[in-house]
């Protein structure tokens, strides 16, 4: 019996992109929800695999589930490990069912730190992906600015004062929070129409396979001919990341009659396009305080209600049905600012069942801001509807972090708690994506269990499937990376290499530990046995550069410390060492699928027509993650091939040499940019040797 082929299960597609046509023995079929709730079983009998789903979402994760944890394979970012056995284990689950209507996934920022140049074939992957991790309440904003761009050109505005007002592509994430106007460029008509194009490829397939997606709405910012041409209106001017005010938003009033027509022509243009929508995200307030005196307790309270209020109402104007969502990141990052009287007057004229917040960030009160976490200090959000969810990465930096024992176990304390019952959702929201493959293997799990994930267990199953096997060392690697990289969260790991100088702003944290080193030797002494797996090579390509990374990190700060003594040769001395394990780190990084600056480059470079415009898409890339702008330079600091080289260590010897730096950055980013390194022809024996000769420094 082969694989069935009825239209009717658009899972069956994704299992046939992702593993191909040839898998055989596999029946799909529908069976009812659980008190609401999407389930799975899995039976496997004689040979034949029958995979039953109360949605398609339940179908794919129902078979990643069975891949993973009967058949030892996994298919992620990096790559697959797909050694599937010629008959079909027996196997027979009980019912598994979700305790959540709601798996989200995606940040605004994702659409900046990762997609912003991704085509329809890098979408329609990670399409497959959300479902198969049994994502069903994904984030869609592509072409949110070809949707504005109408709705300005009916209110009256200039065509060209309208593009102008948006921000080149990579920085859209901050356009869309209205934290930033204008930035590195504006938009054309063949970005418009291409976003308008690849959004309807996305949504159809997101709706196809029973997900929800979540577009933007209208959050009250407006271009600058807007207020010139209402000088009637007194619009409030934020600030935001340290830029100039001509880049800063300009915001309706609550009280302004225009905040709810504009609301409503956001909704009925996008609806008019990509057709009728349950979910609308808009947040006002992303990381920006209210404008009103900061003595003014009574006036703070009456905007946020009226905002609050208009908000609804300019949604629900374009669709009586839809829900407003939005990100309740502001309210733990802003906590002292966010009261439970300020945030209960935002909600106060909403309906609970009209709103759901996102909990965005749940690692952050434990490790980062030493708060009670959000949803506790404010009631369960005060009989609102919510998603519990994690930030597991900042700027898509993607050096290994992250608490998986919080990730294993803290929902469910949410999930029993006496606000359990308006918890509809458990999702994560990393700001980019394709780094730390462990955490989103955990959490998809996490989304489909109603107890704490047992991580001794879970840890062998995942190994057993990514690898292949799970030797006693690699067993030890874990347990030391849980203790070390893996037991922690920083918001900025970056190395002070990637910084130049020690940043006093944004304070950078890596594990470097004695722990995470013998971690890395643990996992590596494991090639013999595993090097036939694809994603161990990749992971001790990672692993191992991280550590020369590292190593090259503790000499560079002894580098420094030599050159603020005057202590030249020396520093000169410590520096050529730095320089050495990081041009090793870069050549060995080359061999990853990932962790390239040649992908980053070549995407950005794919959405242009002329080679002017391949050349500014280019710039804005790396612009994004480099000296982005405003105060957030090296934010989205990233080990990766080619970046090494020819940013890093370059702006290193530049800094620690005579000559004036003339703005360097400006001129590497503006400059097309080739590939000049070859890989290694070994790269997993070469990391072994690598790491064992950086052993004692």
């Amino acid at each position: 019996m082969a694989v069935a082929t009825d239209k009717s299960f658009p899972a069956q597609k994704v299992i046939n992109r992702q593993f191909g046509d040839g898998l055989k023995n596999v029946i799909f079929k529908t069976i009812e929800p659980c008190e609401g709730k999407e389930t799975f079983l899995i039976e496997s009998s004689k040979g034949v695999l029958t995979i039953s789903g109360s949605s398609q979402v339940a179908l794919c994760f129902a078979f990643r589930y069975y891949l993973k944890n009967v058949c030892g394979a996994m298919k992620t970012w990096s790559g697959e490990h797909l050694s599937l056995p010629e008959t079909w284990p027996e196997y027979n689950s009980a019912k598994q069912t979700t305790p959540y209507d709601y798996r989200y996934f995606l940040n605004v920022c994702t659409y900046g730190y990762t997609a912003p140049y991704w085509n329809w074939e890098r979408w329609e992957k990670e399409i497959d992906w959300m479902a198969l991790h049994g994502v069903n309440l994904p984030l869609a904003t592509v072409a949110a600015e070809a949707i504005a761009e109408r709705v300005w050109l009916r209110l009256g505005l200039d065509k060209k004062d309208i593009q102008s007002f948006f921000t080149a592509p990579a920085h859209l994430p901050w356009h869309r929070m209205g934290n930033l106007n204008s930035w590195d460029g504006g938009l054309s008509d063949s970005w418009q129409k291409d976003q308008i194009h690849l959004q309807h490829l996305i949504l159809n397939r997101m709706r196809e396979l029973n997900m929800h997606p979540i577009a933007p709405a209208f959050a009250g910012f407006v271009p600058m001919a807007f207020v010139e041409k209402h000088p009637e209106i007194k619009f409030n001017h934020l600030k935001w990341g340290g830029f100039d005010e001509k880049y800063n938003a300009y915001v309706l009033p609550p009280d302004s009659p225009f905040f709810v027509e504009i609301g409503k022509m956001f909704v009925e243009e996008w609806e008019k396009e990509f057709g009728k929508n349950d979910f609308y995200l808009s947040d006002s307030f992303n990381e920006m305080e209210l404008p009103v005196a900061k003595d003014d307790t009574e006036g703070k309270h009456k905007l946020l209600s009226q905002y609050g209020e208009t908000i609804y109402k300019s949604i629900s104007a374009g669709n009586p049905d839809a829900v407003w969502v939005t990100q309740g990141w502001t309210f733990g990052y802003h906590h002292s600012f966010w009261d439970k009287e300020s945030l209960t007057a935002l909600l106060s004229h909403v309906p609970d069942d009209k709103m759901i917040i996102i909990d965005l960030g749940n690692e952050f009160p434990k490790w980062v801001w030493k708060t009670e976490q959000t949803w506790k200090a404010h009631e369960g959000f005060y009989g609102k509807k919510w998603i519990f969810s994690y930030v597991p990465n900042f700027g898509g930096k993607n050096l290994l972090t992250g608490d998986l024992g919080l990730y294993a176990s803290a929902s469910i304390e949410a999930l029993h708690s006496k606000y359990g019952e308006k918890l509809v959702g458990f999702g994560s929201a990393p700001e980019g994506l394709e780094n730390n493959e462990v955490i989103y293997e955990l959490l998809a799990d996490v989304g489909w269990s109603k107890s704490a994930i047992d991580l001794d267990l879970w840890l062998k199953e995942y190994c057993i499937a990514r690898y292949g096997g799970y030797p006693k060392k690699m067993s030890e690697a874990w347990s030391l990376l849980r203790k070390s990289s893996y037991g922690t969260f920083y918001s900025y790991p970056r190395f002070t290499w990637q910084t130049a100088v020690p940043d006093s702003r944004r304070k950078s944290k890596v594990d470097m530990s004695d722990d995470f080193f013998h971690a890395i030797e643990l996992f590596l002494s494991c090639s013999d046995n595993l090097k036939e797996s694809d994603l161990y090579k990749y992971d001790a390509i990672e692993f191992a550069s991280y550590y020369l990374c590292a190593k090259a990190d503790l000499l560079y700060v002894k580098a420094l410390e030599k050159k603020q003594m005057g202590a030249k040769n020396e520093a000169n001395k410590l520096l050529e060492k730095v320089v050495a394990l990081l041009q090793q780190a870069d050549k060995l990084l080359l061999s990853h699928p990932l962790h390239r600056l040649d992908r980053w480059v070549e995407q950005a470079r794919n959405c242009g027509q002329s080679v002017v415009e391949k050349d500014f898409y280019e710039a804005n890339a790396k612009r994004l993650i480099t000296t982005w702008g405003g105060i957030q330079e090296d934010y989205a600091a990233r080990t990766w091939s080619g970046l090494i080289k020819d940013y890093y260590i370059p702006r290193l010897q530049l800094y620690f040499s005579d000559k004036k730096k003339d703005d360097w950055e400006e001129k590497w980013i503006t400059t097309p940019w080739h590939n000049t390194t070859e890989p290694f022809q070994e790269p997993l024996d070469e990391a072994v040797k690598l790491v064992r000769d950086a052993v004692a420094l």
